[in-house]
């Protein structure tokens, strides 16, 4: 299956791509306790077959920044392939369209039938927007939404109108060329900085909704990185997008709330033994999502059961 997938991306030959993108009915992940969000540019077959083998909680199947015009068609059907060969997956599995004025509504339309976990929608302007997103997403997905332009970040308040909007992301270097700020104002320091953070954060939990940090370029600034998720987990964030493996683990390691870990460890290893002894190893549970053995023995490991 790999070899024919990767000789049609090769080849160029979107017909046959599009042939083995067949649509699977997927157990959808509805966790919402995901701290990294890495992402992956869906015209990379090699970053794409590793999506088990990541650390990140949350995987963002990525059609927009890093993927040319001419290959837009070719990321969205790899994207749905992907998707298909992980029916059930413990990584959150979400994917960011490109602007609903650039192809946004038919790539939307076409992975309803794919069944992501979530669609993530750039340059999101006002409600009338995500209306008409909600109008055409499947019901059973998610919707999340970047906040990158003035609009967005103005009518910040009024942008969820539905329970199925459940996570905002900062996309700071866009709000701020929108709004004419010099990306110089992006330190730890800067007081405009700090306001942005706090509001954000503070009016996306106001409304119960997932607030995600904005996306550190600089991966191999660790050091700067990690004073940044110091800052962002004072003020109360526990989430933030990442570029590279190193992000991933710096995140994970540093918004691990460790009361809530053993609570969560305690309830899969008491779920998973109950499903167990009924002869199911493999499930979904609406709150802890899709937990198999891997999953349990990750909670044992934790609570130090052998």
């Amino acid at each position: 299956m790999m070899n024919k997938i990767e000789k049609a991306y090769a080849d160029r030959d979107l017909v046959t791509l599009d042939a083995l993108a067949e649509p699977t009915f997927r157990v959808l992940n509805k966790r919402n306790d995901f701290r990294s969000v890495l992402m992956l540019s869906c015209n990379n077959i090699k970053h794409l077959t590793k999506i088990e083998q990541l650390d990140a909680d949350c995987i963002m199947l990525n059609l927009e920044d890093g993927v040319s015009k001419e290959d837009k068609h070719f990321a969205l059907v790899l994207c749905a392939i992907f998707l298909t060969k992980h029916t059930e997956c413990s990584k959150k599995l979400v994917v960011r369209v490109n602007a609903l004025d650039d192809g946004g509504y038919e790539e939307i339309t076409y992975l309803n039938q794919f069944m992501p976990d979530a669609i993530r929608v750039p340059k999101i302007k006002n409600k009338k927007e995500v209306d008409n997103v909600l109008a055409l997403l499947n019901e059973e997905i998610e919707l999340h939404l970047s906040i990158e332009t003035s609009e967005a970040w103005h009518n910040l308040a009024t942008l969820k109108g539905n329970l199925r909007v459940t996570t905002f992301y900062l996309g700071i270097l866009d709000l701020f060329a929108d709004m004419k700020l010099s990306q110089s104002l992006i330190n730890l320091n800067n007081p405009t900085m700090l306001y942005m953070l706090s509001h954000f954060l503070i009016t996306s939990k106001a409304m119960r909704v997932k607030p995600v940090s904005f996306v550190y370029q600089e991966f191999k600034n660790l050091d700067e990185f990690s004073l940044w998720i110091d800052l962002e987990k004072s003020m109360g964030y526990d989430a933030k997008g990442c570029i590279s493996p190193d992000q991933v683990r710096l995140t994970n390691e540093k918004f691990v709330d460790e009361e809530d870990q053993i609570k969560r460890a305690q309830v899969i290893v008491k779920l998973f033994e109950m499903h167990r002894e009924t002869g199911v190893t493999g499930f979904v549970d609406e709150e802890y999502g899709f937990i198999d053995e891997p999953i349990y023995k990750g909670a044992l490991a934790l609570l130090n059961i052998n």
